[in-house]
């Protein structure tokens, strides 16, 4: 199992830091995985006014050299297509790729009255469009519910279905991320999984959202699943490791199921600023890449 000592025992004295002069070009070379960013990474500043939706893309592509984004939906001033126009705008002329719209604030797709589930089915329907529009994969959404552990499995995977079924009509992934809930039970949402059954339904792995249920063995039993994965941090040490989640070890879960796509940096600590953070999650995802690329790779 590769873990922080193996880590060190091959990487000498380098630091995390020192591998991110080819970070950039890396991703046009086919890296074994790209790194985005996750939008909620800078929430402050989005919420203080001090960075705008719009300035997103450019902001990440300046200031951290990553070129794809995950937006969430509640910093969006307007779903309507002159909004979206500018947004796309801002994301071609930068060289910026969308990926993911996360969807928040839009009811239960779980909600045990059938009549609210519905109303929360449709609620999203405006947000799969907007993904559409600005060349995203996937919108994240929540599977809360209420009732027994078996009820909310049954209703999530109902207003899931409902859901995907729209989706695919546009090309979308409607994708699950473990976010509170039964949802953070890695068990039970790998089973809502199978109950949707939908190849356009996948799932979210969150790094830190597991709550009391282990965070490795949930990242292993939804990858399976996985049309994203979010590298959530908060800490790090001396020398640039995220002190609550083994990186090397849960990066080669992600990698062993097989996984090449984006992995998004979702910083939420609060030791450090954003922007710091979020470059040491940054240059710990380029460092493991560096490491991990020759056995992955072959």
């Amino acid at each position: 199992m590769l873990n922080r000592r193996n880590f060190f025992k091959g990487t000498g004295a380098l630091t995390v830091g020192s591998f991110f002069t080819a970070s950039c070009a890396s991703q046009s070379e086919n890296p074994l995985f790209d790194i985005s960013l996750a939008q909620w990474s800078l929430h402050k500043k989005l919420f203080a006014k001090e960075l705008d939706n719009l300035q997103f893309p450019e902001f990440t592509k300046k200031t951290f050299g990553i070129n794809a984004v995950e937006y969430v939906n509640k910093f969006f001033k307007s779903s309507e297509k002159t909004y979206l126009r500018g947004l796309k705008q801002r994301c071609d002329d930068n060289g910026v790729q969308s990926l993911i719209i996360m969807c928040d604030g839009l009811g239960q797709l779980g909600d045990a009255n059938d009549n609210k589930r519905k109303l929360a089915v449709e609620k999203h329907h405006t947000w799969i469009e907007a993904a559409k529009y600005l060349g995203c994969h996937s919108i994240r959404v929540n599977a809360r519910s209420k009732g027994t552990y078996e009820e909310q499995m049954e209703r999530a995977a109902d207003g899931l279905a409902s859901l995907s079924q729209f989706a695919a009509q546009h090309n979308i992934n409607v994708i699950v991320e473990n976010h509170g809930g039964l949802s953070s039970d890695g068990d039970w949402l790998a089973n809502v999984m199978k109950k949707v059954a939908m190849p356009n339904c996948g799932t979210l792995p969150d790094f830190g959202n597991f709550k009391e249920y282990d965070r490795y063995k949930g990242v292993k039993k939804l990858m399976p699943y996985a049309k994203g994965v979010s590298a959530k941090s908060h800490d790090f040490d001396v020398h640039g490791f995220e002190i609550n989640t083994d990186y090397p070890r849960i990066m080669k879960l992600v990698l062993d199921a097989g996984y090449r796509g984006h992995v998004g940096i979702e910083y939420e600590g609060k030791k450090i600023g954003e922007i710091e953070g979020i470059k040491m999650t940054r240059d710990l995802l380029i460092k493991l890449r560096t490491k991990l690329s020759s056995k992955y790779s072959a």
